[in-house]
């Protein structure tokens, strides 16, 4: 971060810098937000798109062709039916459509899925260019901060702050799926499971209790009362 001469960056380069540094992070985030609005705009737009078979060489000669046989079928149609005395008027027929929209972006149903799955996917682009935008603002800060330290102990401080990938490590399958009881993937997906187990665990003590003293109370000797321990009549 030193000039090509040689010198220290000053204090006052320093700050400039920062405010520069701050400023283009702004910035970068409100042409984040504008760019997903285009991309939005942009998808309604490809959603909304018609298309007319005159407007591709091809799609014109496959209309031109189908159009011909067409006519044949329906020729044989009309004969058919006045053979069988249906009424012109009453007579089915053949015909030929150009669907210029597909199933996707015709149907409002459809059109809705995909417009929510795009916001997501948009939303998702934009949270990573926001991370990308403060990594690249912090990477120049910290080297900002590192051309102004003049100590080692400094220095070492700053290198030694810890990065993402530390804070958050890998997760191992092992782990996950490993000896736990119940298993980590089932307190994942299921997170009453632990709760219940908990929960079994402490009625457990209580169940084997009750149980011991019914059955100590059934098995207990049956005292004969007073009068008939005397020989009362």
């Amino acid at each position: 971060m030193s000039p090509a001469n040689g010198q220290a960056i000053t204090k006052s380069e320093r700050e400039d810098l920062q405010r520069l540094i701050r400023q283009r992070e702004r910035v970068l985030k409100s042409a984040a937000r504008q760019r997903s609005t285009e991309l939005i705009a942009d998808f309604e737009n490809q959603m909304g798109s018609e298309f007319s078979f005159d407007q591709d060489e091809v799609w014109a000669a496959a209309q031109q062709a189908a159009e011909t046989e067409v006519r044949k079928a329906q020729a044989l149609v009309k004969a058919r039916c006045r053979e069988l005395g249906i009424p012109d008027r009453f007579a089915p027929s053949l015909s030929l459509h150009w669907h210029s929209r597909g199933y996707d972006n015709s149907v409002a149903r459809r059109q809705a899925e995909l417009r929510r799955m795009a916001q997501t996917q948009i939303g998702a682009i934009e949270r990573k260019a926001f991370v990308e935008i403060e990594t690249s603002g912090l990477d120049a800060q910290t080297k900002l901060a590192l051309a102004g330290c003049t100590s080692d102990m400094a220095k070492t401080f700053i290198e030694s702050l810890p990065a993402v990938d530390t804070l958050m490590p890998r997760l191992s399958y092992r782990a996950i799926a490993g000896e736990a009881d119940p298993p980590t993937v089932e307190q994942l997906l299921t997170p009453n499971a632990l709760r219940q187990r908990r929960f079994r665990e402490r009625r457990r003590p209580l169940q084997v209790g009750a149980r011991n003293v019914t059955d100590a109370a059934s098995n207990a000797p049956v005292t004969p009362p007073d009068d008939e321990a005397d020989g009362a009549p």
